[in-house]
């Protein structure tokens, strides 16, 4: 077996442990008759894997609420409930009295149950296909007799590298931080939501390994690059030795850059550009308000959602919000409604669709689920009371949608005010544009909404016909594609002539060679991963504006994103002069995750 695997570096740090190995897909079952005198003996086996999988998920639900709290262990009532259910094992039962063996009888059973519930015209009952597959996968490994590899069993203080095909919602919320100190997956590229999560917990991460999981045992040890995009597997104590120095020396340059947290972020030729956070949880509120940043330029919601049985309430959504707002102290914070839908994916399952980035998502389901929007409405114009809020809206493609917003906003102040609870009716409201029907149309938003921002991951996926979680496809996922370039201007050029602010809030911003083709285009606002505060201080500080404008416009009449790259790679070398840092990193295709 080759010992190194090579993927897409997804959040940066170096880690050696050992591997955790989680298979968490549906097993094969072949199709086993048996005689009637074998009958009672698969009811039997049937039972005792129902009752054994159920103390499982008691012991899951136990110690995730012990790690991650109560709501997000609540995930796991439903799966119980299903395993409760008297109907669903009577149905399995019928079939192995039909002589199939018990794996196939239950398989047969949760593939009907499935499918049925993933054309359900109930919203509530389509979400119930996660719960279903997850109990799917638990009890025929248990009647196949296979391996139980639950995240939840790696031990405090394991240290060790989760290998998985994929994270799902109901593997997220039992990630122990004090046992598992990297993340590998199959698939996934650097924008998926396992990237941005990974990043957003401080773990190391490579993705898109494709075969990991099928050519590991579980047996080794590993050394996890997440800031190249390896996994060198039983490593020799030389090359572990080699890690640790390149380790020590990652964290000397970012103690290096931790100086520039405090910088004013003004280019060589005096203009100023404003750079925020991105926040995913509130619990990143405090280290990203210590992080230079001048407020949150997206603070993602959808952990409110995503591996959670039960939607969360207004009262706990106004908690949540708030605590950033409060973290931030009357700097501007914009919070995007729930983007959920694409990777993004509650707990509880999802409409299965065809085109899931293309279908039920965001915004749309939002409108479509009108009560459950104007909770987390309700919650925000609560929340504005203690400081500068801005809400923002995903995957708008037309004013219709804006003006629906509007409307549902006045609802919901009305039912504010109709109990009597505080709260700031005036809040700003923007759109994201991340479709080019949105940077194309800007100047129809334009008067209507108070400001844009621009969501590159998606622009570029849409723009490009790219799907941004696929392996397969990350050399293909260019945001320095003309066409990408192009929309980026013009968005810019309908917020100038409005006079709207405009933000970048996508991944790409937080890469020193993306930041400088941004400057150029343009954009005078950039909001980035806490920890990219101070690197894009620095890029910003060593930077000629001018010099960026012309380096972005040469991209922009570029035939190719490779062409593209080439030449704003060597005007920004040509910028730092003595800073070999940076120089060096560019030189050395930082950006190659987006632009290979």
């Amino acid at each position: 077996m080759d010992r190194t695997f090579v993927g897409t570096p997804a959040s940066p740090g170096i880690v050696v442990g050992p591997v955790h190995l989680l298979r968490w897909e549906v097993p094969e079952v072949r199709h086993r008759i048996v005689g009637d005198e074998a009958i009672p003996e698969e009811i039997e086996r049937l039972h005792n894997a129902f009752a054994a999988a159920k103390d499982r998920l008691r012991h899951v639900r136990a110690r995730t609420a012990e790690h991650a709290g109560p709501e997000e262990a609540a995930i796991f009532d439903a799966q119980i409930a299903m395993l409760e259910d008297e109907t669903l094992l009577a149905e399995v039962e019928s079939n192995i009295r039909q002589n199939y063996g018990a794996e196939k009888a239950f398989d047969l059973v949760m593939l009907e149950h499935r499918q049925h519930f993933a054309r359900h015209a109930q919203a509530m009952l389509r979400e119930r296909v996660g719960d279903l597959t997850d109990v799917h996968i638990r009890v025929l490994s248990l009647l196949l007799g296979l391996p139980d590899h639950d995240p939840v069993d790696v031990p405090k203080g394991a240290h060790a590298i989760l290998v998985t095909h994929d994270l799902t919602p109901s593997l997220t919320v039992q990630l122990d931080r004090d046992a598992i100190v990297g993340i590998a997956t199959d698939a996934g590229t650097r924008t998926s939501h396992v990237a941005i999560l990974a990043r957003s917990l401080g773990l190391p991460a490579v993705l898109g390994l494709r075969d990991a999981t099928s050519r590991l045992t579980g047996t080794e040890r590993v050394v996890l690059d997440g800031s190249v995009g390896v996994l060198v597997v039983n490593p020799t104590e030389a090359e572990i030795e080699e890690y640790r120095r390149r380790a020590h020396s990652e964290a000397e340059e970012l103690a290096e850059l931790r100086q520039f947290a405090t910088a004013e972020p003004i280019t060589r030729d005096g203009v100023r550009i404003t750079i925020f956070a991105n926040v995913d949880l509130p619990e990143e509120a405090d280290s990203a308000a210590g992080s230079g940043a001048e407020g949150v330029g997206l603070m993602r919601t959808e952990f409110l959602v995503v591996g959670r049985a039960v939607n969360p309430d207004e009262d706990e959504q106004y908690r949540a919000y708030a605590r950033v707002v409060d973290a931030f102290g009357g700097r501007p914070v914009v919070i995007r409604t729930f983007d959920v839908g694409g990777d993004k994916l509650p707990a509880s399952g999802y409409p299965t669709e065809a085109n899931p980035f293309l279908g039920w998502r965001a915004i749309r389901m939002c409108l479509d689920e009108a009560e459950f929007f104007k909770v987390q409405l309700r919650a925000l114009l609560r929340a504005a009371l203690h400081g500068d809020v801005r809400i923002m809206l995903p995957l708008v493609v037309t004013l219709d949608e804006v003006r629906q917003v509007r409307t549902l906003l006045s609802e919901a102040r009305s039912e504010l005010a109709l109990r009597g609870a505080k709260f700031r009716p005036d809040v700003p409201l923007g759109v994201m544009v991340e479709t080019p029907a949105a940077a194309m149309a800007a100047d129809t938003f334009a008067a209507e909404v108070d400001f844009f921002s621009i969501g590159t991951n998606d622009l570029v996926q849409y723009t490009l016909a790219v799907d941004r979680g696929n392996a397969n496809l990350a050399s293909r996922f260019t945001p320095l594609h003309p066409a990408v370039l192009r929309l980026i201007q013009r968005t810019c050029e309908v917020a100038v002539a409005a006079d709207l602010e405009l933000c970048v809030c996508g991944e790409m911003a937080s890469e020193p060679l993306m930041a400088f083709a941004l400057i150029g285009l343009g954009l005078r606002q950039l909001s980035v991963a806490p920890r990219s505060v101070a690197l894009v201080k620095r890029v910003i500080t060593t930077v000629r504006a001018e010099a960026a404008a012309s380096a972005a416009t040469e991209a922009l009449a570029a035939p190719t994103a490779a062409v593209a790259e080439q030449g704003l790679r060597r005007r920004f070398i040509a910028e730092f002069g003595d800073a070999p840092f940076l120089r060096d990193r560019v030189a050395g295709g930082l950006a190659g995750s987006f632009v290979s």
